[in-house]
């Protein structure tokens, strides 16, 4: 199977302060990377450099075979890549399929009616077409990050990457987020997730990275990450989330 993204060396400071070191790893089609760490790892600053947030100090990110490391937000959002962030960004003064309709028109310049109707399918595939009419800001946080993944996935992506969507969420709602990624994964997918949330890397991931000080500690299998002395190591005395 081959990579749909390779991140080469990757490398970032703020001041004396680096936050990604020289990390490198690659996910492949249709697979889901859980990313692991500690307060401070650089989990989420890595993201904001995959997505173009941030540009990287030093490194490359090859996506699909093409270079990407200096393309802008827009331009990586039309490539394939969608991406969902730590605190739901939805406008609360717009319906459920607003939301998702406005994610196909400004990710994937489809037409308002191009847009509304694979917003329905959106909308039914992430479990909100019961409130599909109702105004984001009155959605209690699973349904607004249910609908966060949902407007990310109304451009299509081919990679989206997921920051941390289960923080808060009950067990058996962190389930249903679970059903939603991997419905994803089912529609051909690669994820690259970030989170907190140990049951989602154990249950919804095919491989897990774990990160800290910026490096690329140890990546397999996630039951054999968990139980890793790095992971073990690296988790002493840790409760913050980044």
């Amino acid at each position: 199977m081959n990579d749909i993204l390779s991140v080469e060396n990757l490398s970032i400071s703020f001041g004396s302060n680096t936050v990604l070191n020289d990390l490198s790893f690659s996910v492949k089609e249709n697979e889901v990377l859980g990313i692991i760490g500690p307060n401070g790892a650089g989990k989420t600053v890595m993201l904001n450099i995959l997505s173009g947030i941030l540009s990287a100090d030093a490194g490359r990110i090859i996506y699909k075979g093409q270079e990407i490391s200096n393309t802008k937000i827009v331009e990586r959002t039309r490539l394939g890549i969608g991406r969902t962030f730590q605190v739901p960004r939805s406008f609360e003064g717009m319906s459920v399929y607003e939301n998702v309709m406005v994610g196909g028109v400004c990710g994937k310049l489809y037409t308002e009616k191009e847009a509304g109707e694979k917003a329905d399918i959106i909308i039914s595939r992430i479990g909100l077409m019961d409130r599909r009419d109702l105004l984001a800001g009155s959605l209690g946080l699973l349904d607004r990050k249910r609908l966060e993944i949902g407007v990310a996935l109304a451009s299509e992506p081919n990679l989206l990457l997921i920051d941390e969507v289960a923080g808060g969420l009950t067990e058996s709602e962190v389930s249903k987020i679970l059903e939603i990624v991997r419905d994803a994964k089912a529609h051909g997918v690669s994820i690259v997730w970030i989170e907190h949330v140990l049951q989602t890397m154990l249950e919804g991931t095919d491989r897990t990275l774990c990160l800290a000080e910026g490096r690329n500690v140890i990546c397999g299998c996630p039951h054999e990450v968990m139980d890793s002395p790095e992971v073990k190591a690296v988790y002493l005395g840790a409760d913050e989330d980044d």
